[in-house]
């Protein structure tokens, strides 16, 4: 029988004494997006209304509070249906200040309420924003606390080495692995400490039932797709490869119903791919689409898509890297590298935001091997998975 996992969510939900007694009576902030739900699908807002705790003001991670905007699409202050009389406040605007919570934001507060879903990966900017949340919160002499949720690709593996010095944005403000293993709570702890802030700026509340080798389907927990191009989990489980394919001209899914799965470009011979590039865990299948939005939008696209079949040996990030390479060998003078604006970065290109450096760009320009690369990159992210010790629940 599954175990039943209960975020720190279901807690309240609960009426958990343990974790009401330090929320009840104080004004609060929330740091919530769609996915902010309990394990009966009922959102944030109205768990926190049922349990009578104070609500004061509402903060929207990248894509807003209610979920609606895409990629790198700053979000302005407004109201969805959700916040009803509470001010809303974007954490994802034109520039990177605004990025953070303004002191004004924050004032009156006693506590700010983080409670968003992950997906496991360094460049899902949510884990950044609870971080920068947590820094100005504490700046202001105010408790940030951390409703836990599931790592849904589970904790166990780590895959893609931390960033090279020079090379943190929001995709990465701390020097983490790729795949991290952790949990948003963990993360937290991490930047805590790394911080050297006090004991007392952060509550983590962690899960019941939880423990690391645990796949988001063993929580009994529903899914919910916490941002626009997030509609699965085998979404989740092929994004820290995916992902980096916002680094090229390449299409990564956008404007079809299965992003970062399936991705192209036009005028390619992509099925010599399916067969030449070993792939643990997954099938790689041609196919043809046509993107409504975003990269080639209207273009006929050729393309493959990556169907998970064993997400235990499955491991994306490596598998992309290659991938990428293969498209730049067989596109030639069609494949480019992404050099306009990524993540209020504009001086260093997108693909050595995510890869943390310039050594992957470099090969792949040159035409070199990927190999030994990879197995360094492999070492880095191995180091990682000790550093992180001291710094885990589960």
């Amino acid at each position: 029988m599954s175990p039943r996992v209960h975020t720190g969510l279901d807690r309240i939900a609960q009426g958990d004494e343990s974790v009401l007694c330090h929320l009840r009576g104080r004004r609060l902030g929330l740091c919530a997006h769609p996915a902010s739900v309990d394990r009966h699908l009922r959102h944030a807002r109205s768990v926190f209304d049922d349990a009578g705790l104070s609500l004061h003001v509402l903060f929207g991670p990248e894509h807003g509070y209610g979920g609606e905007a895409q990629d790198m699409i700053s979000v302005q202050h407004g109201a969805p249906a959700q916040a009803r009389d509470l001010p809303i406040y974007s954490l994802y605007g034109t520039s990177e200040a605004d990025l953070s919570p303004r002191a004004d934001q924050l004032a009156g507060l006693d506590a700010v309420v983080i409670d968003l879903q992950d997906v496991g990966a360094r460049y899902y900017t949510f884990v950044w924003t609870a971080l920068l949340v947590l820094r100005a919160a504490a700046r202001a002499g105010i408790e940030t606390v951390v409703l836990d949720r599931p790592n849904p690709l589970g904790c166990e593996v780590v895959e893609g080495g931390p960033q090279r010095p020079g090379y943190r944005s929001f995709v990465g403000l701390m020097d983490v692995a790729v795949r991290h293993g952790m949990t948003i709570g963990e993360l937290c702890r991490m930047a805590q400490r790394a911080d050297g802030l006090d004991e007392q700026a952060l509550r983590v509340v962690p899960m019941q039932g939880y423990r690391r080798e645990l796949s988001f389907e063993d929580t009994g927990l529903p899914w919910v797709l916490p941002s626009p191009n997030m509609p699965t989990l085998d979404t989740a489980r092929v994004y820290p490869g995916g992902c980096l394919l916002e680094g090229t001209n390449l299409s990564e899914g956008r404007g079809t119903t299965r992003p970062f799965e399936i991705f192209g470009a036009p005028h390619w011979q992509a099925a010599e791919l399916a067969s030449s590039v070993h792939a643990d865990g997954c099938s790689l299948r041609p196919l043809t689409f046509s993107p409504t939005f975003h990269k080639h939008a209207g273009e006929r696209c050729f393309g493959l898509q990556v169907h998970v079949t064993d997400p235990r040996v499955f491991r994306s990030y490596a598998l992309y890297l290659r991938l990428i390479a293969a498209a730049a060998h067989s596109l030639g003078e069609r494949f480019a590298f992404r050099t306009s604006a990524y993540e209020f970065v504009t001086d260093r290109p997108a693909i050595d935001l995510l890869t943390g450096g310039s050594e992957f760009r470099n090969l792949v320009a040159d035409g070199g091997a990927l190999g030994d690369w990879l197995v360094a990159d492999a070492r880095a992210a191995e180091g990682f998975a000790e550093q992180r010790r001291e710094h885990l629940i589960y």
